[in-house]
């Protein structure tokens, strides 16, 4: 497509047309002093050898994990890619891998979908996945929508265990802002980290609609699922669970086994890079009978004239496909490119493969905050089981953060931001990327050597 810029003939000419001698005229309405804090003085322009330069130093002030040792987790995961993900996802048919409306020329596009979701209803035990949503916390908040349009009119309160992502339960917030019929109510943490399950028991009736919880959950916890189960079997509410870190499924019993409705979480620790934060993608699974309303689109298998396997769109319940007042949810395009990169990711390590990773992550996890605890004085803020995050107190950990700074070392996420009750509290992630030098200086640098 051309560029052609207007001379300064047509220019004037539009102006004559429109009364104003002066382009400067369009803007008379906003006020002067607004007008002088808008000005933008622009140096002059550089050549492509200067801008390379100096792009290239101004993205070395940024901290890397070649650089700096990263204890960071809280829903985005440092973990090791196989170079086949790259390998494959940067193919020119994945790379701009959109809805596929016309199956006949998106077989490759549409039998990635089907893959991810089979492999996902292994992950997590359940029946029935679709083919990904934008985040976890989307995810979280369509599950709730869905449990909204499965349950009766008279089943109207939410409950969300405070121990689910900060985040996750802003998004959900707002989702739920003006559906003035829908309430939400907060479950408290125990000491153990988890969800009080006494607290739940004794708010959960007739009128619930759902019972979302993290697992694991944002404090690393491995949550006690039977108990949190067997009131929502009691009281008839949907039993949704939330998972920031699905590496954690390759070893903890799965949300299905549980007896969970819907099992949705974010999907970035299976092949996607941190990349400040994002992109990642949204995994959403749940049982069979519910599949109607099932939001986003579903890959299924079938055969064509001739009696070969062929793949396609079973359901599509987007804004494009159907009357939007008729849709089970709005949602747009979903992180295809991410989810294949999953695919990949789970397909190359295998079910061996991720147990052993998973294996890997817990053992370093527990050493480390075994040292942490023994060699630098910190205390564990909960007393229950984690995967491979986990909570420490830590006095003065504000006036120590000059000195991991010096040291290169980002030691974890504070926590008093979100919950005021956990001042000087740190939240700890160790995944296979952090090599035993690493927890030394970690627990040196703690120590204050």
């Amino acid at each position: 497509m051309r560029y052609t810029p207007h001379t300064a003939s047509d220019k004037e000419q539009m102006l004559r047309t429109i009364g104003l001698s002066r382009i400067e005229q369009l803007f008379d309405h906003i006020p002067q002093s607004l007008r002088e804090r808008a000005a933008i003085s622009l140096a002059s322009g550089l050549t492509e050898v200067k801008v390379k330069k100096r792009m290239a130093a101004l993205a070395a002030k940024n901290a890397t994990p070649e650089g700096w040792s990263f204890f960071l987790g809280g829903g985005i995961y440092h973990h090791a890619i196989p170079s086949t993900v790259d390998a494959v996802i940067s193919r020119s048919e994945f790379s701009t891998s959109y809805t596929p409306y016309q199956p006949e020329v998106s077989q490759g596009t549409l039998q990635a979908m089907y893959e991810f979701q089979t492999l996902m209803c292994q992950l997590t035990g359940m029946e029935v996945s679709n083919a990904g949503l934008y985040d976890g916390a989307s995810a979280t908040a369509e599950a709730i929508l869905m449990a909204r349009r499965i349950q009766s009119e008279s089943r109207r309160r939410v409950f969300v265990s405070r121990s689910l992502h900060p985040q996750y339960r802003a998004v959900v917030s707002t989702y739920l802002r003006n559906l003035e019929d829908t309430e939400l109510v907060e479950i408290p943490f125990d000491r153990n980290g988890g969800t009080d399950a006494e607290f739940l028991a004794r708010e959960v009736d007739e009128k619930a609609m759902c019972v979302v919880v993290g697992y694991p959950n944002f404090f690393g916890v491995i949550e006690e699922l039977a108990p949190i189960q067997e009131a929502c079997a009691r009281s008839g509410a949907l039993f949704v669970t939330v998972t920031t870190e699905p590496l954690s499924l390759a070893l903890l019993k799965p949300p299905g086994a549980w007896g969970a409705d819907i099992a949705v979480g974010e999907g970035q620790s299976l092949g996607v890079p941190m990349s400040l934060g994002g992109p990642g993608f949204g995994f959403f699974t749940c049982r069979k009978k519910f599949v109607r309303s099932l939001p986003g689109r579903l890959a299924g298998e079938t055969v064509d004239h001739e009696g070969r396997r062929g793949f396609v769109l079973t359901l599509s319940t987007r804004e494009q496909h159907i009357r939007r007042e008729k849709a089970t949810s709005n949602i747009c395009t979903s992180q295809t490119l991410c989810a294949l990169a999953a695919t990949v990711f789970m397909a190359t390590l295998g079910k061996s493969g991720m147990r052993r990773l998973a294996e890997v992550n817990v053992c370093r996890a527990h050493d480390a905050q075994g040292r942490l605890v023994k060699d630098a004085g910190l205390a564990p803020a909960f007393t229950g089981p984690f995967f491979n995050e986990f909570v420490l107190r830590s006095k003065g950990l504000a006036r120590s953060q000059s000195r991991f700074a010096a040291e290169k070392i980002i030691p974890g996420i504070p926590l008093a931001p979100w919950y005021p009750e956990l001042q000087d509290c740190l939240l700890v992630c160790v995944t296979e990327m952090n090599e035993g030098e690493e927890i030394e200086r970690l627990v040196r640098t703690f120590s204050g050597d």
